[in-house]
């Protein structure tokens, strides 16, 4: 009868064991531990990181940061950590936690407008990844590539158009600068290609052209009118005396850093650089700044038109008149100048 009632102990004891494992086997795997109260919770998990790290952004979302860590272990997540923004959705255990933060990478989504440099561009896709700008600097500046691909450091810069783009945020400087490359390409689709040859411009001169339409007008539906003054000034060998390209070799010169040019003088036409369209014939070597999409459509499809001239617009601010004798265009020209003064620009 004595040992009986040892086994029927021994037996209770058992259950009693079993039943706190199998709780903590469940508040491990099964039971809810978030402590936010918005319906989901990101975490950025840089490359190489280690388990403490993961760790560190966790412990102030979880209930129970424990019971994560054993199931951690037990899972391997500890030993197999995986980069990448990850989502918490609130209410999850941590089975379904681990599961989320090893597998489930979430896309952003990436977008940059016309920056003016290379240098520019890198920062700004610096501030929507993990990878660094100067790391990024270094893929994009990249002569190898660039003379592989056929470009040049005056070029680079039109092969990344402004979009929004689907990345991983730890998406590398190699895996980003490929990426675009792709796009690019797939831009210059065989109907693009074909009106480039047509209005006979490489693809890099319809991009160059394209940037000092768009510095020109931000007004999309002017820019074909824009582009068709400078393809009929091409057409008849004539310099394409361009302001903004002006405005770009005077920022290349020491004294006119850290300075805004807002009115372009007649000094400025004396600068000694490729980029003065005043001096030299032809489309420039490179890009003055990034276009849109649209300025590079516009010259592909430029209005065709006799105006060879066009001046701000003094009554309609951000558009241009439009003129076909070079009479006509000092009257627009001095109108706008005289809207200049007034408002006390004078340089």
């Amino acid at each position: 009868m004595y040992i009986k009632k040892i086994l029927i102990v021994i037996a209770l004891v058992g259950l009693v064991i079993s039943a706190f494992f199998a709780y903590y086997i469940y508040a491990a795997m099964f039971k809810p531990n978030t402590a936010f109260n918005n319906e989901t919770a990101y975490i950025y998990i840089p490359t190489n990181s280690r388990y403490n790290e993961v760790r560190s952004q966790l412990e102030p979302l979880l209930i129970d940061i424990e019971t994560f860590d054993a199931l951690a272990e037990r899972k391997k997540y500890i030993t197999n950590i995986k980069a990448g923004k990850y989502a918490i959705k609130k209410g999850m255990n941590n089975n379904a936690i681990i599961n989320s933060i090893r597998s489930r990478n979430i896309p952003i989504t990436l977008s940059f407008n016309n920056q003016d440099s290379i240098e520019k561009l890198a920062g700004r896709i610096a501030s929507q990844i993990e990878e660094d700008s100067l790391s990024l600097l270094h893929a994009m500046k990249d002569e190898a590539f660039l003379k592989a691909n056929g470009f040049t450091p005056a070029t680079a810069l039109g092969m990344y158009l402004p979009n929004s783009y689907e990345f991983f945020w730890n998406t590398s400087a190699e895996q980003y600068r490929s990426r675009m490359f792709k796009e690019y390409n797939r831009f210059w689709n065989d109907v693009r290609k074909n009106k480039a040859e047509t209005i006979g411009l490489s693809r890099d001169k319809v991009i160059a052209l394209a940037s000092i339409v768009y510095e020109e007008s931000k007004q999309s539906e002017e820019q074909p009118r824009i582009a068709g003054v400078y393809m009929n000034r091409l057409r008849i060998g004539m310099p394409l005396q361009a302001d903004p390209t002006l405005k770009f070799a005077a920022y290349q010169l020491p004294q006119y850093k850290n300075t805004v040019i807002k009115r372009v003088l007649n000094i400025h036409k004396d600068i000694d650089s490729p980029y003065n369209t005043y001096k030299n014939l032809g489309i420039p070597p490179g890009l003055i700044a990034m276009p849109d999409i649209s300025a590079i459509d516009a010259v592909l499809n430029y209005e065709k038109h006799q105006y060879l001239y066009f001046a701000a617009d003094a009554n309609r601010l951000g558009y241009h008149k439009f003129a076909k004798t070079l009479s006509q265009h000092n009257v627009n020209a001095r109108e706008y100048h005289r809207y200049l003064s007034s408002q006390g620009i004078n340089r």
